[in-house]
């Protein structure tokens, strides 16, 4: 019974600290290797999803748009592929200068991104 409850603990406390880090991305060099297709809006007002790129995986928080890339498709939450169409992709975004500006403007393609 110990044993049991030690792993229920143990395995709630991996589930947070997992969690509370943000969306840590790679891009793959594949479209059949992605989890989710993505196309790079010129305006704001096109995307789904403005995006900011944090430049460490601790700023990266949930799944608002605070982005950090990993440079191992094994340490990442989600793998992208960058589509040269808007019509090929699941999710248009938009790159922002402030992490202030991160949104989801379409929220339901937020399922995406879980």
């Amino acid at each position: 019974m110990k044993k049991f409850i030690g792993i229920f603990i143990l395995s709630g406390l991996l589930s947070i600290s997992l969690s509370s880090f943000g969306q840590k991305v790679y891009s793959c060099d594949s479209k059949y290797d992605a989890d989710v297709l993505v196309y790079v809006a010129d305006s704001k007002y096109d995307a789904d999803l403005i995006v900011f790129n944090c430049s460490s995986k601790y700023d990266a928080e949930g799944n608002n748009g605070l982005w950090f890339f990993v440079d191992s498709k094994y340490d990442a939450d989600k793998k992208i592929f960058f589509c040269d169409s808007k019509y090929d992709a699941d999710v248009i975004i938009y790159f922002a200068d402030s992490k202030y500006d991160v949104e989801w403007r379409n929220s339901e393609k937020k399922h995406l991104f879980y």
